[in-house]
């Protein structure tokens, strides 16, 4: 693994860092795969329950590398642009919660990595936006076409993207951006305070509950209530299950396996 990416496992954790912070985290083509395979990696990974997805620096993710907007042919461009995608695919595709750390600039490419994870914490002092139009790209890039309608509504999703705004870390909040806006200095201390907790959570039951949030954006209401059902019978029946209602039943804190 390139130091371009980062992998740390300890706790039940899984952090995944950006570190181009001389280039401000920016995606170059080389560092997407090299992000996605870190991400396949945390997956995979038996000893991890959840991932944090963070940029070392003073910022998260300015986006593209500008530096690789070159001269190309339209057939050379779409793999290109394709293959951006991946990293987006790998964070909603698997089954463990992924939480974006949010610092700095958090725009573009960077904003799509964001929109794509389950959990959105942000320091103060950030900036979030799709600036796309800005430079005379579809606004849609790096999945924003498909989350920021769903995640801020279609009228304030239509004005980020046509305009390219980015907005601060109240705004983020009040529309729903983010989950959660925290000072610096406390910053990585909650980060790491969702983490464990999430670690500490029933692995099964997180994974069928992610199945069904990204699966409802994409059916029908009915479709939906039949495979909650489902997720539901299979949950039902784990040791996770039958150790939570025992621990409730005994005023104790689950421990949860994974089975």
């Amino acid at each position: 693994m390139s130091d371009d990416i980062l992998v740390n496992i300890a706790d039940g954790v899984g952090t995944v860092t950006l570190n181009r912070p001389e280039r401000l985290n920016t995606l170059a083509n080389p560092t997407v795969g090299l992000l996605v395979d870190a991400l396949d990696e945390v997956a995979e990974s038996p000893d991890v329950r959840v991932v944090v997805l963070a940029g070392n620096g003073e910022v998260f993710c300015a986006g593209a590398d500008q530096a690789e907007m070159i001269e190309r042919a339209p057939q050379e461009w779409e793999p290109i642009v394709r293959r951006y995608l991946d990293p987006v695919r790998a964070i909603v595709g698997m089954d463990k919660p992924v939480i974006a750390a949010l610092h700095g600039d958090t725009v573009g490419g960077g904003l799509g990595l964001a929109l794509a994870s389950d959990f959105r914490i942000a320091a103060e002092g950030i900036r979030m936006g799709a600036p796309f139009t800005r430079i005379g790209l579809a606004g849609c890039d790096m999945s924003a076409g498909w989350f920021l309608p769903r995640m801020v509504g279609l009228g304030k999703a239509t004005e980020l993207m046509f305009t390219g705004r980015l907005v601060g870390a109240e705004e983020a909040l009040d529309i729903g951006l983010v989950h959660k806006v925290v000072p610096a200095a406390t910053f990585t201390d909650e980060v790491a305070s969702l983490a464990k907790k999430l670690a500490a959570g029933p692995p099964i039951a997180h994974a069928w509950t992610k199945r069904a949030i990204h699966r409802s954006l994409g059916v029908d209401m009915n479709a939906e209530f039949e495979f909650e059902i489902f997720a539901q019978v299979q949950c039902i029946q784990t040791d996770d299950h039958h150790e939570g209602v025992k621990a409730f039943q005994e005023k104790r804190r689950p421990e949860f396996r994974g089975v």
